[in-house]
Parts: structure tokens; sequence; C-alpha cells
């Protein structure tokens, strides 16, 4: 790699790589060759976390459907996007800081690197107040104007809103403990909890709407109790364990740090604010459409949607400081393999993904508890095999966004996934619903996903002399 690019925009991963062997397992673990296997053990626990953060909805989702009824599993579906907003904000910030830390700690800055820390989630805990504070304050505006309820519904969904709205703080400061505990090395922890998080959701389900018929107020108290796990283990840690890089200081305001820290993260976010905004237009959609039926029809195929793609960003995400490491390192010959193993795995995993979408359609739908003759189980069907013909194309725009930040180019990271998460799928839903109806709905993801891909490309092969991984 020319030595020109190991000045101001190679020095993030050449102290990501100085950080990392301070920890001699660390070391040992991200310094080795780069093959599948190793990639494959390496992003096993974030994938795991993925995977399980993904089933907390659809836990709620399983309950309400069968111990509720299907206008109820409608009310979560349109709430489902306000959620999927506040954890992209944790995650932007703790993706975010990771980054800054990381780099801080590498550099020797340790005290400045545990004040930018506490800083960052003391921002996080008054932006999830602020959160809060609106959503109780102009509730109607949020879900009939925004999310696209109707007045059958809007009842419904405010009774799921208001408990996630009181829980805020926990799901936002949940999230970015779960990414500095990476940092912290700790990734097993997090996987661990995240584990723990989703048992407890199911089990208090169970609790609360089966046994103390709550309804969808005990699915959204459920939610939150599991959602809060992190945030008091994360909180108990930093506070506590203060032998590790970082834990809990008195914070310093420095605004720099904090503007570095959401441009660091702001394309991870666009990828998460994808969910939300796919979400909200397709609800709005469905709604004027096919009524709550499809709405229920789309809580369903968004269950086993985030399933699927929760692979491609848990592993694009677990073999980032891999990539990160190995540009730092100047390993040209690592840093080839590590991308052309990822693009080998993920194209594997992304075939596997589209058959087992298929063939679990009706195992899903038995798990929901949705009779074979009603029109929520043909929609779901036609719109779950529909939107995973895309898995190929979005599993390798997901890894090109990650890509790219691994190599502290957010720039190509935000543009990769601003085009995937919004224009395209924008232009896709402005145009395919209205000549196809609610399967033209159905058929905007992939098609956005494959419009996409030639943005991907484009970068991948631009920039693939400039950081020699290709």
């Amino acid at each position: 790699m020319p030595k020109r690019y190991y000045g101001k925009k190679a020095k993030y991963a050449r102290v990501v790589s100085q950080a990392v062997k301070e920890s001699p397992k660390a070391a040992e673990s991200i310094a080795r060759t780069p093959t599948k296997g190793h990639l494959l053990k390496f992003a096993l626990p974030t994938v795991l976390s993925m995977l399980i953060m993904s089933t907390f909805g659809i836990v709620d989702g399983i309950f309400v459907s069968r111990l509720v009824d299907q206008a109820a599993l409608a009310a979560t579906t349109i709430i489902f996007p306000f959620l999927a907003f506040v954890l992209a904000v944790g995650f932007m910030l703790g993706v975010g800081g990771n980054a800054l830390i990381a780099k801080k700690i590498g550099a020797g800055q340790k005290e400045e690197g545990r004040q930018n820390f506490s800083l960052i989630v003391l921002v996080a805990f008054i932006v999830s107040i602020i959160i809060a504070i609106v959503g109780i304050a102009f509730p109607s505006f949020i879900i009939n104007n925004i999310l696209g309820a109707d007045d059958f519904i809007y009842p419904m969904a405010l009774t799921y809103l208001q408990p996630l709205l009181y829980f805020m703080p926990a799901i936002v400061l949940g999230m970015v403990f779960t990414q500095f505990l990476i940092t912290e090395g700790k990734a097993h922890i997090s996987a661990i909890v995240s584990l723990a998080s989703g048992l407890t959701s199911a089990g208090l389900n169970y609790v609360f709407i089966y046994l103390m018929d709550l309804g969808l107020q005990g699915a959204a108290l459920a939610t939150s109790i599991g959602y809060t796990l992190p945030a008091i283990v994360g909180l108990a840690y930093f506070t506590f364990m203060r032998g590790g890089n970082l834990y809990f200081v008195r914070p310093r305001l420095d605004f720099r740090a904090l503007g570095r820290t959401c441009i660091n993260g702001a394309s991870e976010m666009v990828s998460m604010l994808a969910t939300s905004v796919t979400a909200t237009i397709m609800n709005n959609i469905l709604m004027r459409i096919h009524g709550f039926e499809a709405a229920a029809a789309a809580a369903i195929i968004f269950a086993g949607f985030g399933i699927f793609t929760s692979l491609f960003i848990g592993y694009s995400s677990g073999i980032a400081p891999i990539v990160s490491y190995n540009f730092g390192k100047e390993d040209a010959d690592n840093l080839k393999l590590a991308f052309k193993n990822s693009l080998r795995i993920l194209g594997i995993v992304s075939v596997a993904a589209i058959a087992l979408a298929w063939l679990s359609t009706d195992l899903l739908l038995r798990v929901y508890d949705i009779p074979a003759a009603s029109p929520i189980h043909e929609m779901t069907t036609q719109g779950l095999r529909i939107i995973s013909v895309g898995f190929v194309f979005m599993a390798l725009n997901t890894f090109g966004s990650m890509f790219f930040t691994a190599l502290n180019n957010g720039l190509v990271s935000t543009t990769i996934s601003f085009f995937a998460a919004f224009v395209f799928v924008a232009a896709a839903y402005a145009v395919l619903p209205a000549i196809f109806g609610v399967t033209g709905a159905w058929m905007s993801i992939p098609a956005a996903e494959t419009l996409a891909i030639g943005v991907t490309i484009f970068f991948l092969l631009k920039m693939r002399k400039r950081y020699n991984y290709a």
C-alpha cells in the first residue's frame, strides 16, 4: 500500500492496532491470518448479539399474535420504526465513540479517552430523556402522522408505546454499553448479556401477557425490561471495574469529540435507520392499501427479515477490527485475504438465507398462529419470499459500508448507506406500490438493494488501489 495513505487517513487504524496490542489475548486473535474459519469464529459473538437483539420484537409479536389478536400485532408493527430509530441513535454513539476512544487509548491518551467515554454516555442519557419527553408530549403526532396508524390502531399503538418511553434511557444506554464492552475486549460479556436479555424478555412476555393478562402493555414492559439488562450490566461494569482501559470519570465537555463520534457512527446510524425508514414508509402504504391485516403481515415479514439481515450486519461489524488492524499494520496480504474471504462467506450465507427464508415461511406463520386460509397468511408468504431475493445484494451492501468504516473512510461508508437506505428505497416505494399494490411494497426492498449494489461496486473498484485490498 502506498505510504502516502498512511498519514491522517490511516492514523486511526494504526493506533487501533496499537491499542489491541496492549491486550495479549486480543492481539493474538486479531493478528492471526484471516482464514474463513478464523473470520467466522472472530465474528461469532457479534453475530449472536445481533441475532438475539433481533428476537426482542419477534417474541413480543408471537405472544401478542397468539394471546391477543392480529390487530394488536399490527400495533406493534406501527411502533417498531420508532424503536428502531431510538436504537439507531444509541448505535451511532456507541460505534462512533468506539473509533474515537480506541484511537486515544492507542495513542496513550487514556484519561482523555475515559473523559470522552463518560461524556458520550452522559449525552446518550440526555438524548434519551429528550426523546422520551417528545414521545410523551406528542403521541398522536408520532403514531398517526409519522408512523401511519389509523383511528382503529391508534389506542393499541399508544398502549404499546407508553411503557417504552419510560424505559427510553435504559434502551439507549444498553445499546451504547454493548458497543463499548467490545472496545474493552469483553465481546463475550456483551453476547452473554444479550442472550440473558432475550430470555428475560421471553419469560416476562409469558408472565405479563398470559398469566397477568396485561396484553400489549405487558408485551411492552417485557421488551423494555429486556433492554434494561445491558444498561444495568454496563453501568455496573464501567462504574466498579476500574482495572481496564475504560471506566467512568468526571466528563469534560468536548464538542470536537462529540462531533467526531457522530461522524464516525453516521454510516452505521444510516444503516440502522434504513429499517426505521423502510418500515415507516411501508406501514403508511400498507395501512392505506389494505388496513391492519397488511400491517400484521409486515410484522411477521420484518421478524424473519430481521433475523437474516442480522447475520450480514453482525458478521460485517464483527470482523471490522481485523480489517482496521491489518490496514494500520500495512499488511496488504492479510487485508486482501480478509476482503476475499468475507465476500465468499457472505455469498454462501446470503444464498443459504434465501433458501432458508423460503423453506421456513410456513413454520414462521405457525409460530405466530396465523390461519392458513387468512389474508395475513397469503401476504406474509408472498412478502417474505419476495424480499428474501435481495439478500445477496443486501449482504454485499452491508459489508461494503462496514468495510469502509473499518478503513476509516466514513464518507464512502455513509454514501453507500445513504443510497441503499434512503434514495433507492424512496424511489422504489414511490413507484412500485402504485403499480403492483401490496406486492409492490414487498418488491421495493430488493429493488432498492439491487440499485444500491451499483454504488457499492463502484466504490469497491474505485478504492481498491488506494487501500490495496484487492
